[in-house]
This record gives structure tokens, sequence and C-alpha cells, in this order.
């Protein structure tokens, strides 16, 4: 596979942005076509649905813990914006409510009294899969609900068929605080894991998006259809979507139930290098993992890392581990900051060299 992969690579340009090719030597669009989509390296964002805390129920937060305050600090834009700049990796968080109405008070709206910064919280009366990154504290989201979440990038993608596939990384959140009075969040039973692929796809038809059966084929196992490059080509996932199941090992067991691989579900999983079932993995640590990524690259995973967290790097304007996350070859890079936050300095994460996406340094010799 990496054989294959690296005469492909030999004849597209570092600096060729693969979205939208120049025409030029080594980058025209049937060069770049034939490359397999784990040839690609994009930038994406963290939280990408994440609504700033208002400032007084962020003082309640800081008031129990500076630093958890500081590393919910950050905000993203409507998801089509941050596809517009360029994202083409986007994180969910979700978290089930069968019945509806679960999440529809939060305990900061009680904390904050008449104080509270209006925010509408019509979406959460429903039942359906909801948007958030904690009940009570952090519940402020650009889509509330999943589907109203897909819609948006399901109309994107239609507004632009050419783009590289997108990946959206799906967590699912749990448990909740030990306040008094405070929300817990459902575990997500065999029940809810069925209704993620279910509204994915109210949204998203077949031929809209890549999927582990897609890509398995034939082969015995999704591990080793991607080890033999079994991924599609650049021209054949154009304007489509792929979902990750970025989840811890538990819940992954969940999404599997008695599945062999990932017979009939719709994300790839996040799991270790020699399961049946690996064809995605998250790597969040650049520095620290940097060889593992390489290896899991060249072993025709697809990775996502993160160049920025909790917004430590913002603060100190910190490049290190962004230098780390490109360099290393992960194909999908995270960050809550693809534009400066002025309250923190100029520290931004940018896709080195421009464009939407280029070739990964780990798919050329």
């Amino acid at each position: 596979m990496l054989a294959t992969l690296l005469a492909a690579a030999l004849a597209v340009a570092s600096t060729c942005d693969l979205e939208k090719p120049s025409g030029g030597p080594g980058c025209t669009r049937a060069q770049v076509d034939a490359l397999k989509i784990n040839a690609l390296q994009a930038i994406g964002t963290h939280n990408s649905y994440k609504m700033a805390i208002a400032p007084n129920e962020l003082s309640v937060i800081r008031a129990a813990s500076a630093k958890q305050a500081d590393a919910l600090d950050y905000s993203h834009p409507p998801l089509g914006l941050q596809l517009d700049a360029g994202a083409r990796q986007l994180e969910i968080d979700l978290a089930y409510d069968p019945t509806g109405g679960l999440y529809a008070e939060p305990l900061g709206k009680k904390m904050a009294g008449k104080a509270w910064t209006p925010h509408d919280l019509t979406p959460f009366k429903g039942p359906g899969l909801k948007v958030l990154h904690a009940p009570d504290v952090d519940y402020r989201s650009v889509c509330s609900l999943f589907t109203d979440c897909l819609k948006a990038i399901r109309a994107w993608s239609l507004a632009n068929p050419d783009h590289v596939p997108v990946i959206i990384l799906l967590n699912l959140k749990e448990g909740g605080l030990s306040w008094p009075g405070a929300v817990v969040a459902p575990l997500f039973d065999a029940q809810a894991m069925d209704a993620v692929d279910r509204e994915i796809r109210s949204v998203f038809p077949k031929n809209a998006s890549i999927t582990p059966d897609q890509v398995q084929g034939r082969h015995p196992t999704l591990r080793l259809a991607a080890a033999a490059g079994a991924w599609p080509t650049l021209k054949a996932a154009r304007g489509k979507v792929m979902f990750a199941l970025d989840a811890p090992a538990d819940q992954v067991a969940r999404y599997r139930g008695d599945r062999r691989v990932l017979e009939g579900r719709v994300a790839f999983v996040n799991i270790e290098e020699t399961s049946p079932a690996a064809g995605y993995i998250t790597l969040n640590e650049p520095v620290e993992q940097a060889g593992r990524i390489r290896a899991a690259v060249a072993a025709g995973l697809i990775v996502r890392t993160r160049a920025d967290a909790d917004t430590w790097e913002a603060r100190a304007n910190d490049r290190t581990r962004q230098d780390a996350a490109f360099a290393s070859g992960a194909q999908y890079v995270s960050t809550d900051y693809m534009a400066p936050d002025p309250r923190f300095g100029a520290y931004i994460a940018r896709l080195p060299g421009g464009g939407r996406a280029r070739l990964s340094p780990v798919a050329r010799p």
C-alpha cells in the first residue's frame, strides 16, 4: 500500500492545494484526483459547535476552578463559516435525550437568575440527539440539534461539490457534574447508538458519505483494507463526508455491538491499530506520539491529532505542538484557532503552504 501511495505522491507537488489544484506542474486535477484520501492533510476545528459561555456563568466556573474556566474559554462561528474558512474536519459532541427536555433548563441558567444571558433553549425541549459540551455549564451551541448541525454541513457540501472529504468526529457525552440539581446525561446504549446512525442517514444519503463497509469491500477486515490502500481516490471522494466515533473503548464496544468489524455502521471508530476495525485513530499528542502517528499513517490509517488544547498554546503563542502536528503526517489536524483570539494574542493555526488540503508529509519519500 505504501509503495502505491508513494508512487502517486511523487507526481504531486508538496505545495499543491489538493482541493483546488492550480493546473501547473505537479498540481493538475488528474494527478491530485488519483491520490487516495489518506494521502491528504487538512486542518479542522475542535468542538466545532461551541459558542462562548456567558460571562456571568463563566465567572461561576472560575470561582470553582480558574484553570477549568480558562480551558473552556473559546468558541467557534457557525459550521458553514468554518468550512468556508478551510476547516475540513469538524467535531460534534452528542448527548442522548430520547424523550426530550432533559437539557432544557440548565443549571447555569438557574444560577444566573435574572442576570442570565438569553439563549434559545427551545431545540432542547423535543426528543433527539442534542449537541453540547457539558450539560448545565457549557450548553450553548451554534446548532443544538444533531440533525441541524448535519443539515448545515450538508447544505455547505452541496454548494461546494468539489471539496475534499470532510471528516466529522463524534464525541458521546455521558454523566455530568456532581453539583446538586445537575443533569446526568444518559448512557449511550444500543438504542442510542442506533439513533446516531439513524440521524446521520436522515440527512446524508448513502452516496454522500464514506463508510467502513465501502472501504472494507471484500477484504476480511477494515484494518487489512486500509493496509491494502482500499481508501477511495480523491476523485471518488470529492463532495463527501465521513464520520468517526472519537470515543473511549467502552463506547466503541457498545457501538460495534456483536459485529466482527463495523458491518452496517455509518462511522469509523477510534480503536487500536491492531484491531480488525482499525481504519481511523485519534492520537492527540503530536509531540509525545509522533512516532506512533507516523507509523499509523504509514499503515494506511487515517489519524486526527491536535495543534492546541485548552487555550494554553494560544495564551502562550506557542506553536511547538502545532508544528509537530503538521510534521507528523496526521491527515486531520484540529485547532481552536483558525483565527486569532485578540484577547490572547496572535496565535493561529494554518495549514502549511495555505490552501484547503495538501499532500501529507508522510505520504512522500
